[in-house]
């Protein structure tokens, strides 16, 4: 996905970029707000707007939590000894008891942790918004799509007759 750099309404903060897909491809049951651990060149990087998390996952490992995939581009004005790897893997900071329910829904439950935004927060912290989310089949998407569809006609609809 492209960089944003619009917040959405109600939020403080400022977008960097958004997994879209993840909403058509899969059925988000829960989201959580996870902090990052970044190096410096990454943070001006985000700042910049430059981020791309569509094909990114977040996986549990010795305890942990992990973003797999994430793509930050190296910050061009940072020194090269300095600067980071693009799809490095990142750690995400959650609390013990998080983690291990994520851990257990993704292991019992089949449930994937995906990506869904990554933003600043009212306080200028790097945060990412993670779904536990279950793979929808053609069906499902097919009866999105329908309803999509439906919604939209009973609004113009609604707006000619209003």
């Amino acid at each position: 996905m492209a960089a944003k750099t619009k917040a959405k309404p109600g939020d403080n903060g400022k977008l960097i970029a958004e997994n879209r897909k993840a909403r058509h491809n899969y059925a988000i049951l829960e989201t959580l707000e996870a902090g990052l651990v970044l190096t410096g060149s990454e943070v001006k990087s985000l700042r910049s707007g430059q981020a791309n998390i569509a094909e990114s996952y977040a996986s549990p490992e010795k305890g942990e939590m992990w973003l797999i995939n994430g793509a930050i581009p190296p910050y061009p004005q940072a020194n090269p000894a300095y600067n980071h790897e693009e799809r490095r893997p990142r750690k995400l900071l959650l609390k013990a008891k998080q983690i291990e329910k994520l851990k257990q829904a993704r292991e019992r439950q089949g449930m994937t942790i995906v990506p869904l935004r990554l933003f600043f927060n009212d306080r200028g912290i790097a945060k990412l918004q993670i779904g536990v989310a279950k793979g929808k089949n053609v069906a499902d998407k097919r009866q999105d799509s329908k309803k999509r569809d439906w919604e939209r006609q009973k609004a113009r609809v609604m707006k000619e007759n209003g």
